[in-house]
């Protein structure tokens, strides 16, 4: 049983690192870079979106950045929140308090997104932004909740099929 949960922990590790590492490039992606990436994502989402198409130039512009702006704070709060279940599923394959696991997840989540920000700040044509912080730290929060709901409902699962075995 010691070696399952030593390779589970061994994988959600480089889980996480892959998604340190993910996060850390597309936040060394300059701001040209960044926003042409945004925008040729937010373009294959509306291509085939006829009122947004049928748009005079100027309007249709304008809504591609209102959605741009919305898809970039999407992957800020999604990549986060991958974040999450991955903090918080390591937590707890070990032997703590609840609310421990909650605290450690939440707060590897906190301050990695606030390194984040900090790091774009050196990003030629990148700003770093403090609600940023708080999708990212709302990303964190909505994984962990994912965790202790899906561990919750495996328990009650697992629960009662021991109940009818008996």
């Amino acid at each position: 049983m010691n070696a399952k949960i030593n390779v589970l922990r061994a994988v959600l590790v480089i889980l996480l690192l892959i998604m340190f590492v993910s996060i850390f490039r597309f936040s060394n992606q300059d701001g040209e870079k960044s926003g042409s990436l945004s925008r040729e994502i937010t373009e294959n989402v509306t291509k085939n979106v006829k009122t947004i198409q049928r748009m005079e130039k100027s309007k249709k512009e304008k809504t591609l950045d209102k959605i741009e702006h919305f898809i970039r704070k999407l992957a800020h709060f999604s990549l986060y929140t991958v974040v999450g279940i991955l903090m918080m599923s390591l937590m707890s394959t070990y032997n703590l308090i609840q609310i421990k696991r909650l605290g450690i997840s939440l707060g590897v989540g906190v301050i990695y997104a606030m390194s984040d920000e900090f790091h774009q700040m050196f990003i030629p044509d990148r700003s770093s932004s403090i609600i940023d912080v708080f999708i990212d730290s709302c990303g964190v929060f909505v994984g962990i909740v994912i965790v202790v709901l899906v561990l919750k409902a495996f328990k009650v699962v697992t629960s009662r099929k021991c109940i009818q075995k008996n």
